[in-house]
């Protein structure tokens, strides 16, 4: 590599749209959670000043990631796999991983809280990368391109929805299959999973009585409007008192514990109160922008593995975004997944922000 492309300047439209996200989210933070906040824990700051400190540890690894030259993922992708998984299934263990809510996510590190799928996003993006370049032409190949790569995101969609998170297991396998398409597997190959995954997305919906129910009130929420469409009306209750130009910054009124989980998951929704369609597009814009520029950099990276990580990594976070917008919006069931840079998180956070690192540093290299 010589010194002339290590000196590239980054791409600052990225960083931008980055950085006006991640500053509108904490000043949603600030607002969503509130009363949550207040009601909980007696400080209506209370998660607006951690998630402050996340942000911080956020963005000094974004800088951090963006000197460190992305190659150094390719040398130890296989080591950055087996973590992963090892935390995977250190969270599934009784006594090590923290339960809330019914589901078992999270490894607790004094204060923080650490979510190990939000993690495995990220590994398997690189391990796909550096896979996907080994094996050259022969990614082509069933037997020794697609069925090992399979087997490895299998593993991973399986551990997390074991948690269950079905949210990110969603992702990562989106992600997965968007690489593997990129990087040469051929579409036949693919069509042959269909019926198997189709057969299995049957048998997880009908497994649990509380899948079903979701499915169902995603057709009809009243069907259950305090139940399992609890949440969903709630978010509509607020896009729809929202309008154009919304109830103004702070005033929401779905935040007075109407709407669950205000400042995580639904937090859009609080977003479309305040702010009105003009704001939600407005945070759409934002992430079309990421959509794009990881897209130029994707095209512009100096070798194979730069270019499979930066489309990887941009197609992760848009993924997410999407999924989350989706639900929130009532476009696909409710799956309880964070959206990128706004919602509280500091697991979703950082790796986020470590993301738009590693992709700045590819933007750094480009040809």
């Amino acid at each position: 590599m010589d010194s002339e492309k290590q000196q590239n300047n980054p791409d600052f439209i990225l960083l931008t749209a980055c950085l006006i996200l991640l500053g509108f989210g904490l000043m949603m933070i600030m607002s969503a959670s509130s009363i949550r906040a207040y009601s909980v824990y007696g400080d209506p700051l209370f998660f607006f000043r951690r998630q402050l400190v996340y942000a911080g540890i956020g963005l000094v690894s974004l800088l951090l990631f963006s000197r460190i030259d992305y190659h150094l993922f390719f040398r130890h992708s296989k080591k950055i796999l087996v973590l992963a998984i090892v935390l995977l299934v250190l969270v599934l263990l009784p006594d090590v991983g923290r339960k809330v809510g019914g589901s078992r996510r999270w490894l607790t590190f004094y204060f923080f809280n650490f979510q190990p799928s939000e993690f495995a996003k990220l590994a398997v993006v690189i391990y796909l990368a550096g896979f996907i370049k080994r094996k050259g032409e022969k990614i082509t190949s069933f037997k020794e391109g697609l069925m090992p790569a399979l087997l490895v995101v299998l593993g991973f969609f399986f551990l997390i929805v074991s948690q269950p998170d079905l949210g990110t297991a969603l992702n990562i396998f989106g992600v997965a299959i968007f690489l593997l398409i990129l990087g040469g597997v051929l579409l036949r190959h693919l069509f042959l999973l269909t019926l198997p995954g189709a057969a299995f997305l049957f048998y997880y919906i009908n497994s649990a009585h509380y899948r079903l129910l979701r499915v169902q009130t995603f057709f009809d929420p009243w069907t259950d409007p305090r139940g399992t469409g609890y949440h969903i009306i709630q978010s509509l209750f607020a896009f729809g008192s929202g309008g154009l130009t919304g109830v103004g910054p702070g005033n929401s009124r779905q935040k007075f514990l109407y709407l669950p989980e205000p400042g995580t998951d639904f937090i859009f929704a609080i977003i479309g109160e305040e702010f009105g369609l003009i704001g939600a597009l407005l945070v759409l814009f934002l992430f079309a922008v990421i959509a794009y520029r990881g897209t130029v950099i994707t095209l512009t990276a100096p070798d194979i593995f730069g270019s499979l990580l930066a489309a990887g990594v941009t197609a992760m976070i848009i993924i997410q975004a999407l999924i989350n917008i989706g639900a929130v919006t009532s476009l696909i069931p409710v799956t309880g997944i964070t959206l990128p840079f706004i919602s509280y998180g500091g697991s979703s956070l950082i790796i986020s922000l470590t993301s738009i690192g590693i992709l700045l540093n590819i933007s750094r290299q480009a040809e």
